[in-house]
């Protein structure tokens, strides 16, 4: 089982979940983050990190949110691998709280 990064991250790329990983699953896009779920050894780590509550097991992740499972897998393979945490993008505080943002997701 691995993790897997949901719509919440989107426009808002907290990377507190970056600095607690063990492998170095997390890559980077433009305005969301993805992890390898070929890295990931489901510690659990980053879940209890993120402060919009965006990272799933791939077991547990929403009804409607199963497409991000394949897009970390995905993605994880195109973007760079992130290892230190960054602040997050400027105007993250009014993305947190707004649903179904995939439409927004930059690639």
């Amino acid at each position: 089982m691995a993790y897997v990064v949901t719509d919440a991250c989107i426009k808002c790329k907290y990377t507190d979940c970056v600095d607690v990983c063990p492998v170095d699953c997390f890559h980077e896009g433009p305005n969301f983050l993805a992890i390898d779920p070929d890295e990931c050894i489901d510690c659990t780590l980053c879940v209890a990190e993120c402060p919009v509550e965006a990272i799933f097991a791939d077991d547990d992740v929403p009804a409607g949110q199963q497409a991000f499972i394949a897009l970390n897998a995905e993605l994880a393979k195109k973007w760079p691998v992130i290892i230190q945490k960054k602040d997050p993008l400027p105007d993250h505080a009014q993305w947190a709280d707004v649903k179904d943002k995939l439409p927004l997701l930059e690639k």
